[in-house]
């Protein structure tokens, strides 16, 4: 395990978590946002914090793993600045511009780079490629929140 390369993933993950953060500010709380026809399956304000934080825990082991054995690290490194950009994206797309249908656009783009990564690592990386699996699964369930509101609003 590369402790160093460990911890500028989880400072470049985190970062993206704070920089996305700035742009949802009150989103959750927004007029805006409580006043939309909402998934029955929305889960509490306090959840997404909570998933965020040991999903990107999870995904810089994941991403600190996967370096090890990427056969080319300049295409893991550009497929993981996307998925960065994406992540960081969508929240000022959604909450800040209020464009549901490119936010949906944005994060399902997302979701498919996730389970690329999930895919192309599975064989290479074992049992340590469930290390993603929070992630894929945390936005398989955003993606279908965000195509209910853009379907039903």
């Amino acid at each position: 395990m590369n402790w160093k390369r460990l911890i500028l993933f989880l400072i470049l993950n985190f970062g993206a978590l704070a920089l996305g953060g700035l742009f949802t500010n009150t989103g959750v709380s927004s007029d805006w946002y409580v006043n939309m026809n909402q998934a029955p399956w929305t889960p509490p304000g306090w959840v997404f914090g909570a998933a965020w934080t040991f999903i990107m825990i999870c995904f810089s082991f994941f991403m600190t793993f996967s370096y090890d054995v990427a056969k080319d690290k300049s295409m893991l490194i550009t497929l993981f600045v996307v998925q960065w950009i994406l992540n960081v994206g969508w929240n000022p797309v959604f909450f800040y511009y209020h464009e549901v249908l490119f936010g949906l656009i944005v994060i399902s783009a997302l979701t498919l780079l996730v389970y690329y990564f999930l895919f192309k690592f599975s064989s290479s990386l074992k049992w340590k490629a469930l290390f993603i699996l929070p992630y894929a699964i945390w936005l398989a369930i955003a993606t279908s929140l965000n195509a209910y509101i853009y379907l039903y609003n």
